[in-house]
């Protein structure tokens, strides 16, 4: 624990913590690294294999260079997103990963490794989405092959449900782009928020849970914050509890009825581990 001025107290990240995550991070940002360049590669090495010519149908080699080309597209975002993460890791090891400021204000950071889960199943939401696209254009595809069936009564049959179909899966392929469009667009408030900073008024209208060693603050037209107590060393983690109980007991219990036991209970817990190591 830090006091850089009289009644600010600040807790860092603890050392150990932030090496085995941002070790966790540079792994994931150099799979990502590696998973958009084979996509690039897979997708050029396919374009090179059949011809260029503009048909009323989608040629299935296009969907492949799609798909090649997007999951490129996807991981180098989530490598932005996780270079992000990394940014605010530092932070919380330099600037303070809990800070209590006077009697009534806390600012916290979420620099918990769950971040970088957040960010595959985003990446893995995309995925799925573009899929569903391709699919929805399956129909186009086949009309590709019905257009050359032999028989021509069987070609037109066929070539007709292909179009029928694809006016269905079009619209399944616009509503899948959309959710696409919006996640992206959702992307830069979630990269925007991923590890940052808030600031909350320890009032009546905050409220403060510990729940296995995991604080949680919600404060009405503030995102909601989370911090794992576990990233701090010991000695911080009892200081901050001790520091946490007497606001508590100086708001007059007002921010959560049962967080003082939620309090003595988690300081029970931490000394537990010192007493194990």
């Amino acid at each position: 624990m830090l006091q850089p001025v009289k009644d600010t107290y600040r807790f860092d990240l603890a050392q150990g913590q932030y090496l085995r995550i941002r070790r966790l991070g540079w792994l994931f940002f150099l799979a990502l690294i590696v998973t958009a360049i084979v996509g690039v590669c897979c997708g050029a090495a396919l374009w090179t294999t059949y011809v260029h010519k503009f048909t009323l149908y989608l040629k299935w080699q296009d969907a492949l260079v799609a798909l090649s080309w997007f999951i490129s597209f996807i991981s180098i975002l989530g490598s932005v997103l996780v270079v992000r993460f990394l940014y605010a890791l530092r932070a919380g090891r330099t600037a303070g990963m809990v800070t209590f400021e006077g009697n009534d204000t806390v600012t916290v950071r979420d620099l918990s490794a769950e971040n970088m889960k957040s960010i595959f199943w985003i990446m893995n939401s995309a995925f799925w989405c573009f899929v569903t696209a391709l699919v929805g254009l399956v129909p186009a595809i086949l009309v590709g092959w019905t257009m050359h069936i032999p028989s021509p009564v069987l070609m037109v049959i066929t070539t007709g449900l292909a179009l029928i179909l694809s006016l269905a899966g079009i619209v399944v392929s616009i509503v899948a782009v959309s959710f696409i469009l919006i996640g992206c667009l959702g992307g830069i408030s979630f990269c925007r928020k991923l590890g940052s900073s808030h600031t909350y008024r320890l009032n009546g209208q905050a409220t403060i849970r510990i729940d296995n060693f995991v604080l949680t603050i919600t404060y009405p037209g503030h995102p909601e914050s989370l911090v794992d107590l576990n990233l701090l060393s010991t000695e911080d983690q009892r200081q901050l509890l001790s520091l946490l109980h007497t606001r508590w007991v100086d708001a007059k219990q007002v921010w959560n009825p049962t967080l003082g036991e939620e309090i003595e209970q988690a300081l029970v817990a931490s000394q537990r581990l010192v007493d194990v190591a």
